[in-house]
């Protein structure tokens, strides 16, 4: 698959689906404006800081909450490209799969503003700030193939172009 660099944003264990995304700003027709409600109640600032490529490393059960798939999408659009949590709720994990966000189940030692290279093929985790390594379970390569493509939706369109 290939390799992420980027800036840690640390949060603690249970970050929920209304924390990431408020559940009043999902009326919105206009998903490309998503990702500037990010954590707009928990943390306000953070939407007009984050830079593409960084990176959210959490504790336990990561997108708790309800089962909404704006949460993985909002993350997205915000620059966000990976969660990295010792556990994510199902639902979760699932919906950041189908729209192309790496959820990796990992218990990592890093800081806010650390800078951490995620090796998806390898299964590893460089903390470049600490110089430390953890290592993860590697994708099959049928989730490696979606994460590529850009998640579920965007492979299922390619597929369809390839066949007309």
């Amino acid at each position: 698959m290939k390799t992420l660099r980027g800036n840690v944003w640390r949060f603690g264990d249970h970050v929920d689906t209304d924390q990431i995304i408020p559940a009043e700003r999902l009326t919105s027709d206009n998903n490309e404006k998503l990702g500037s409600y990010l954590f707009e109640k928990a943390r306000p600032d953070m939407s007009a800081k984050v830079r593409k490529g960084d990176i959210i490393v959490a504790g336990r059960n990561f997108g708790c909450g309800s089962s909404r798939e704006h949460a993985p999408r909002a993350l997205l659009q915000a620059g966000i490209v990976a969660v990295v949590a010792e556990s994510f709720a199902r639902i979760f994990y699932r919906n950041a799969i189908n729209v192309g966000l790496l959820p990796v189940e990992c218990k990592v030692q890093a800081d806010e503003g650390d800078v951490l290279i995620i090796d998806v093929d390898k299964g590893k985790i460089i903390n470049e700030t600490k110089g430390t390594e953890n290592e993860f379970s590697p994708f099959p390569p049928f989730v490696q193939e979606l994460m590529e493509k850009g998640g579920l939706m965007a492979k299922i369109k390619e597929e369809k172009r390839c066949t007309e």
